[in-house]
């Protein structure tokens, strides 16, 4: 999970920097996880751009990951570490005992030939999934469930996790890195563990031709821009604009709280990140 930076023999690669994939130990995926995953430009159904700055990129193959991790109770042998093209994490190819494969996010210092199960009594290590309320306080875990059988939905990116704090009833209290502090229902699962690939925070792409690979377009800023184009456009030399960052349809670009305080999962919020 270390850093290889190139030699800076051109402009681009002065700052190029890229995962040395040490912990990678096959680069063969299993056909019969994956399925094809077609580009959407940013666009929805209607075929309007609703994301900008996207488009282009490498040709992906999507891989079926389970996040719910619903095959209790039964043993399964990690068979390989694998890259993953759709997200920061490696994944690991598990061959259970009844002869079902599936993939999972690969947690920091997971090993192959390691044995993992999904079960309300499993042992607490890493790569295991149990409900909350089996899980020790202090203990670090990812994927987690924010309605029980619904599967991970928290803590899936690389170096990801929350810790356990306290147990309160029925809710269990996790801790984020953000600061955040919420309550979630201790039937919920989570894998114990932190996601692997913790270096990806300290990638340096090196040069624009790079993001074109992840399928992100160049963004322009609207100070940049001519009146007609942008609210913050136009003006003599440099200049902000005089107003309040705003995006180009006039919306508060920074600072103004987006977030529907109407929403339930709103309740199980003690402590909000900011």
């Amino acid at each position: 999970m270390a850093l290889r930076k190139l030699k800076p023999n051109t402009p681009a690669t002065r700052y190029y920097s890229i995962s040395s994939f040490e912990e990678i130990t096959s680069t063969k995926k299993e056909k019969s996880l994956t399925r094809g995953l077609p580009k959407s430009g940013g666009r929805n159904n209607y075929g309007r751009v609703t994301s900008r700055h996207r488009g282009g990129g490498h040709k992906r193959t999507y891989r079926i990951i389970d996040f719910k991790r619903d095959k209790r109770g039964i043993p399964a042998r990690v068979d390989s570490i694998q890259y993953d093209p759709n997200r920061s994490a490696r994944i690991a190819l598990l061959f259970y005992n009844d002869g079902a494969k599936r993939y999972i996010l690969a947690p920091n210092e997971l090993k192959i030939n390691e044995v993992l199960i999904a079960s309300d009594t499993a042992e607490i290590k890493v790569g295991n999934a149990l409900p909350l309320s089996a899980i020790p306080v202090n203990t670090n875990v990812h994927n987690i469930e924010m309605k029980p059988g619904k599967g991970g939905q928290i803590a899936r990116s690389a170096g990801n996790f929350a810790t356990v704090q306290a147990k309160e009833g029925d809710f269990v209290l996790l801790k984020f890195p953000s600061g955040e502090i919420r309550n979630i229902h201790n039937n919920c699962y989570a894998t114990i563990g932190i996601v692997g690939n913790l270096d990806n925070e300290n990638i340096s792409l090196g040069k624009a031709g790079r993001s074109r690979w992840l399928g992100i377009r160049p963004h322009v800023r609207g100070v940049a821009m001519n009146p007609v184009d942008h609210p913050m456009g136009g003006g003599e030399g440099k200049t902000s604009g005089g107003g309040h960052p705003v995006s180009p349809w006039g919306q508060k670009s920074k600072g103004l709280k987006t977030r529907n305080t109407n929403r339930k999962s709103e309740n199980y919020i003690v402590k909000h990140r900011k």
